[in-house]
């Protein structure tokens, strides 16, 4: 049986995660950089990142900025607290800790069937806290098929090699920009030929190149980022005036660029990124 990201409610792609700005950074070296969207990662791979700036929300891996994660592995030293849930999440390569708040009710329900021993996804911000990296969650998925915990692997491993074969050609692509400093008029002309180059890599995985229907839908949940349980398919059809197959079709696509994911079930949407 073949499967696919769209299959897993994390909804992250095998192929690299977009690239988008990072809500959470406003420093000028972060917009020389690559930031990631939904990026799945390994709690090994969690403790390798380092911070980027003064913001404790700016952390880098593989030379981008990273912000929004998605790890799978088993609860353990779960503790139940009045206004949040804690627990250390394992998945073979090391343990990080994590909490989800529970504002509502529906917050509280996606916790009441999680339990120590359990297999989980975990989606939330990567932030550090007295010199420790946590995870803090805005959604808790228990794994129902195992084949998502090595489907997971494979995708971390796969961005991973992505992002340093990225790495490893930059710098063949600035070495005509170097070449032809010594002229003003071929400079400006190998400018817009570096820009050419630089974007035939990133450019599979920006916005641009969206569907109209596609980037509607995305612009809506952008602009509704703020809603922690994000938007219901059926309000994205009836504020757009498109009908619910099409949203569907424009989900669907956009989960599977990693640019939104499932929120508190199968319905509800939730941008990665802030408008």
């Amino acid at each position: 049986m073949m499967f696919s990201s769209s299959q897993f409610e994390a909804a992250v792609p095998l192929s690299q995660s977009t690239q988008s700005t990072d809500p959470f950074s406003n420093s000028s070296a972060s917009k020389s950089r690559g930031t990631e969207g939904l990026v799945p990662v390994t709690v090994k791979q969690l403790s390798e990142a380092y911070q980027s700036g003064d913001e404790k929300s700016n952390f880098q891996m593989d030379g981008a900025d990273v912000t929004n994660v998605t790890l799978v592995g088993m609860v353990v030293q779960m503790v139940v607290k009045a206004t949040d849930v804690s627990f250390s999440l394992d998945d073979g390569t090391g343990k990080v800790e994590c909490r989800r708040w529970t504002n509502d009710s529906s917050d509280s329900k996606e916790m009441d069937s999680v339990q120590d021993g359990m297999y989980v996804r975990v989606i939330g911000h990567l932030r550090s806290s007295h010199g420790r990296k946590q995870i803090v969650a805005f959604a808790v998925r228990q794994v129902l098929n195992f084949d998502e915990i090595t489907f997971h692997f494979i995708d971390c491993i796969h961005q991973h090699l992505q992002k340093s074969r990225s790495k490893s050609d930059t710098p063949t692509q600035t070495k005509p920009v170097e070449l032809s400093a010594a002229s003003a008029s071929s400079h400006s002309t190998s400018n817009v030929h570096l820009t050419a180059l630089s974007n035939d890599f990133s450019g599979q995985h920006s916005t641009g190149g969206l569907k109209n229907c596609d980037q509607k839908v995305l612009e809506f949940l952008q602009q509704n980022f703020s809603i922690e349980k994000g938007l219901h398919r059926d309000e994205i059809s009836r504020q757009l005036k498109i009908p619910v197959d099409k949203t569907m079709e424009s989900v669907r696509a956009l989960e599977e660029e990693g640019l939104i994911y499932s929120t508190i079930d199968e319905y509800h949407y939730k941008s990665t990124t802030e408008s």
